[in-house]
């Protein structure tokens, strides 16, 4: 039997009477949990398993982009937390000081990054950037800008890419 969730209730992270009402439903054994892949964030129609098994179809908005947190009501009243798969991603860092000698190195940067359309988050003074191509190419277009400082390290977890106002339309 596939269980199906339509009602989106809120993010845990943002509403603390979700945080409650998970708690509850863990108790009464009407709670799953769900991973699903950032691909799958927009879809309106997402057919998926549970943690623990349980079939799951999950009908929503396309406007919708589900994200860690995200908890969904089922027709049974079961309430689903939704988790994003942990990815890949590339993690810049500049370690050396912003001067006016290597801030145009830096809007180069920025450049290469946005040309080449590569989805990314800033969080704690580190750029993190989702891997849409092969790395090795990403890393070797980044060394030739000779950034002082650039740090090319790597991080696997969950990142929500576009929460932040970073949008770019042509």
């Amino acid at each position: 039997m596939t269980v199906i969730a339509k009602q989106y209730l809120g993010n845990i992270n943002q509403n603390y009477e979700l945080v409650e009402r998970v708690n509850q439903a863990k108790k009464a054994n009407k709670y799953l949990e769900i991973e699903i892949q950032e691909s799958d964030r927009i879809k309106g129609r997402i057919f998926t398993k549970s943690v623990s098994g349980v079939t799951i179809g999950i009908i929503k908005n396309r406007e919708l982009l589900l994200k860690t947190g995200d908890i969904l009501e089922t027709e049974l009243g079961d309430l689903i937390l939704i988790k994003l798969q942990e990815e890949k991603a590339m993690v810049l860092t500049i370690t050396a000081p912003v001067t006016k000698n290597n801030a145009l190195d830096l809007v180069r940067l920025g450049h290469l990054l946005g040309n080449n359309h590569y989805p990314i988050k800033i969080q704690d003074n580190k750029i993190y950037v989702r891997l849409v191509t092969n790395p090795k190419v990403m890393e070797k277009n980044m060394q030739q800008l000779n950034i002082t400082g650039l740090e090319i390290t790597y991080t696997t977890e969950s990142i929500n890419y576009d929460n932040q106002d970073l949008t770019h339309h042509h």
